[in-house]
Parts: structure tokens; C-alpha cells; sequence
């Protein structure tokens, strides 16, 4: 398919956390290949500086050399400043922001007695109170112009366990990603009338590096895995049309591909 400069995002600026890998950078190919600008964000900037595969200048480059736009910008969302940075520096190389997707999530699968109040604090900086900011830094210029669209990426964690199955240490990771949900719905029922579309999915499980790490991908999972192709072209649907319509919704991508009859497209 390639790119197609006048595709169904053409003229937007897109902004994509956690695009260094996996679904993250799934969705910054999909957004490029229908015309938007994206910005790509995350912490490792090129190949080797981090244990797993996958870097923002690796993502761009793929983008770019196929004919997009693309542009690497690193930020730690734990920090304050990186996130003002996020927001200044897209507006500055790419334009005003149209497109923010929360993608970026930092995971550690551990009992309650295990988990350490830094570690919730970087799981929950990083899940709930940077998406909340980022929203608030990209919202007056969506009102301003008019429009935009806001998508959180959630998990099946957000969905209350059965209590009577085995744990895996996904209870403070579940509780940031139930709270992003909340914070999507509420948030589009705020800028319902502005124009602006907010919308949380979840991807089945998909064989990104971090789900090969933390072992989710095994005997007993692997007949469900789904390609990422499926997770980017749902996220493409919500992020155009009639946001009015489409909005404050809580998804999954399989069931966005089915009520919209989407085929994946292959990623370049």
C-alpha cells in the first residue's frame, strides 16, 4: 500500500507515545501511510539502547524512507519536562497537534506485597498522569482549531479478574489501566461539544518484544496471538470521521474490526 500523502489522515499531526516498538510504532506506520505527520516518542532513540528491539529512530526511518513524515523525539513520560518538550517540539517541526496517542506503558507483573511505591508511582506516571497532561497541553489548540481526536491505549487488565483463577502480579498495572479508562470516558463527555473525539482500546494479545519478554506469549496463549496489523488499523478508525460519533467508547480492536468490516493493511 505505501504511503498515500492524501490518505485519510492527510494534513493532520499525529503524536504517538511509546513508538519505539510493538503497537506503539504499528500506529505511527498506519497514521504515516494515510498522510499524517507523526511524531514518534519514546525513551530509546536508537537500536541498542534498550534490552528490547525496537527505537525511535528505527521507527522514523522506516516511515521517512517509504516517502512519510516522521520525526523521532524522545521523552521520558515520568518527567514533567519531557512531556512540556513532547507537545513544544511537535508543534514546532510538525505543527499543531491533532492526533495524541497514549500508547506508552511501563509493566512490572508483581504481587501486592512486592510492589515498591516507586514502582507504582513510575507505573501510574507513566499510564495515567502523563496521558492526562498530555491531553491538557494538546486540548486548547484542539478547541481552538476546531477539533481533534485523543486515544488511549488500554489493556484487558482493566477488566475486573475472576477471582477464583491464579494472579500473575497484574493488579497495580490492571488499577492504572482501569483509571485510564475512566479518565477516556469522562474526558469525552467534558469536550463532547468541541469536536474532539476521546476514545480507549485494548489490543488482544499481540507478539510485540515486551509481551515476549514478560512471557505472555506460551503454550497456552500462543493459538490467540493477533498480528499488530489488527491493532493499528483499528486505532486508524477511531481517529477519523465524525467524532461526535465516535467517541467515548471503550474498545477492543477485534470487535472494531468486526462492526467496521476492516481489513489490516500491510504495515510498510
Amino acid at each position: 500500500m505505501g504511503i498515500n500523502k492524501n490518505g485519510l489522515l492527510a494534513g493532520k499531526v499525529a503524536v504517538v507515545t511509546g513508538a519505539s516498538r510493538g503497537i506503539g510504532e504499528a500506529i505511527a506506520i498506519r497514521y504515516a501511510m494515510e498522510g499524517a505527520r507523526v511524531a514518534v516518542s519514546a525513551r530509546t532513540v536508537n537500536e541498542g539502547d534498550h534490552k528490547l528491539e525496537g527505537s525511535i529512530t528505527g521507527t522514523t526511518d522506516r516511515i521517512n524512507a517509504a516517502g512519510g513524515e516522521a520525526v523521532a523525539i524522545q521523552a521520558n513520560l515520568t518527567a514533567e519536562a519531557d512531556r512540556l518538550n513532547l507537545v513544544d517540539e511537535t508543534e514546532a517541526r510538525l505543527g499543531p497537534v491533532d492526533i495524541l496517542v497514549n500508547n506508552a506503558a511501563v509493566t512490572y507483573y508483581m504481587t501486592l506485597p512486592e510492589i515498591t511505591e516507586k514502582r507504582f508511582r513510575l507505573m501510574w506516571e507513566v499510564q495515567v498522569w502523563g496521558p492526562l497532561q498530555l491531553a491538557q497541553l494538546v486540548l486548547p489548540g484542539m478547541v481552538e482549531r476546531g477539533g481533534g481526536r485523543i486515544l488511549n491505549i488500554s489493556s484487558g487488565a482493566a477488566i475486573h479478574p475472576d477471582k477464583t483463577q491464579p494472579g500473575h502480579g497484574g493488579t497495580v498495572y490492571g488499577m492504572c489501566k482501569a483509571a485510564l479508562e475512566r479518565f477516556t470516558t469522562g474526558l469525552a463527555q467534558e469536550v463532547y461539544e468541541q469536536n474532539i473525539g476521546v476514545n480507549v482500546i485494548s489490543p488482544g494479545l499481540v507478539a510485540t518484544p515486551g509481551a515476549v519478554y514478560h512471557n505472555l506469549i506460551n503454550e497456552r496463549t500462543k493459538n490467540i496471538v493477533q498480528p499488530v496489523e489488527h491493532m493499528a488499523e483499528a486505532c486508524l478508525r477511531l481517529v477519523h470521521g465524525d467524532a461526535k460519533q465516535l467517541t467515548g467508547r471503550i474498545d477492543h480492536a477485534h470487535k472494531v474490526m468486526r462492526e467496521f468490516s476492516l481489513d489490516p493493511a500491510e504495515l510498510i
